[in-house]
């Protein structure tokens, strides 16, 4: 029954159009992808994560976004095994990822912990997290100084070898980051600094995420698409057909990165 299941999701990859291409072609939208490597997660067969993404214990919305915000495939390439321990920064009133990770880790024998304030506590001890995940908090850190306090309180809580694992709204890279965080996206050459001054590795990074029909040319920013979907705002009100056209993008295009504390680190 395992090999059939690992058969079938390898077959589901091969025929995706998101996992079919281990580097997608370059394109004059996303220029930042050119000069650094990329990865696919391999698919790997784990009955705890289908089944904690399958169950129906999971909101019905949750499962709808599932096509665009790839849970299986994201998880197995940031690294995600049993028993880790893992702290979900910011998982939010939705917790999205939250509704995932915490009956995974709980199947597994390993621990979630959701943490809110970073720099007040990480909840865990420092050098015991296996890995921190990130979802969508960027735009919202560069805006009021958050982003480099922050990762030092990321580096110092995991574990020597532990992963920081990030989503994030990608904008076009070289513009400044203060020019486009309050629309929700931020460069992808801003988080990969950040990190690295805080003494994390870029390890790899995936496309996993990518929208290419994304444009961010949107009226309310990242929230114009699906899921929040906002329509109107201070006196500008979408029309029907441009309602449709913005549901038609899907999600944005996102970041999807893996970084690594150095072994060595303390």
């Amino acid at each position: 029954m395992r090999s059939l299941v690992l058969a079938a999701l390898v077959a589901s990859a091969l025929a995706s159009p998101v996992l079919a291409q281990t580097v997608p072609p370059e394109t004059p939208a996303l220029p930042h992808r050119q000069g650094l490597s990329m990865e696919m997660p391999q698919v790997e067969e784990d009955a705890a994560l289908q089944a904690a993404i399958a169950s129906t214990t999971r909101p019905e919305a949750d499962r709808a976004r599932d096509s665009q915000r790839h849970p299986f495939e994201t998880l197995t390439f940031w690294g995600l095994q049993p028993g880790l321990t893992v702290v979900e920064i910011e998982p939010g009133r939705a917790g999205w990822w939250r509704n995932i990770l915490e009956p995974y880790a709980a199947s597994t024998g390993g621990r979630y912990v959701a943490v809110g304030k970073p720099t007040e506590s990480m909840g865990v001890a420092d050098g015991s997290a296996d890995m921190v995940v990130v979802a969508r908090a960027f735009h919202n850190w560069s805006r009021d100084g958050r982003t480099d306090p922050y990762l030092a309180a990321f580096f110092k809580a995991l574990k020597p070898g532990g992963v920081l694992a990030v989503e994030q709204h990608r904008s076009v890279d070289g513009l400044n980051v203060a020019d486009v965080a309050s629309t929700g996206y931020v460069p992808e050459s801003y988080v990969i600094h950040a990190a690295r001054r805080a003494g994390f590795e870029l390890e790899a990074r995936s496309e996993l995420n990518a929208n290419p029909k994304d444009d961010r040319d949107h009226p309310f920013g990242v929230w114009t698409l699906p899921p929040v979907r906002s329509s109107q705002k201070d006196g500008r009100v979408l029309t029907a057909e441009e309602r449709a056209a913005f549901d038609a993008v899907g999600e944005s295009d996102r970041m999807t990165l893996r970084f690594r504390k150095p072994e060595a680190a303390n």
